[in-house]
């Protein structure tokens, strides 16, 4: 990611919007610091993108609907090796 200054990226704003386009983000400093990072639309827009909740992922996978036969060792105690 290129970075370029505040006061550069001020003056030369439009030559800024064309490289986010063409080399993606790009950061902007102020006093040596990074401070911001202008990024395109799409890159915002996939960012902004809500997320599905837990129950919309299990719902839209692949295996919803098989049926899983899961059985757990029910006995009280196991033996553990160290």
């Amino acid at each position: 990611m290129t970075s370029w200054q505040l006061q550069t990226a001020k003056a030369r704003f439009s030559e800024l919007i064309r490289t986010v386009k063409t080399k993606g983000p790009q950061s902007i400093t102020l006093h040596g610091h990074e401070e911001a990072v202008v990024i395109s639309k799409k890159d915002y827009d996939r960012l902004k993108k809500a997320k599905p909740n837990l129950v919309e992922f299990f719902r839209n996978s692949p295996f919803h609907g098989v049926d899983l036969k899961i059985q757990r060792n029910k006995s009280v105690s196991r033996k553990v090796e160290f």
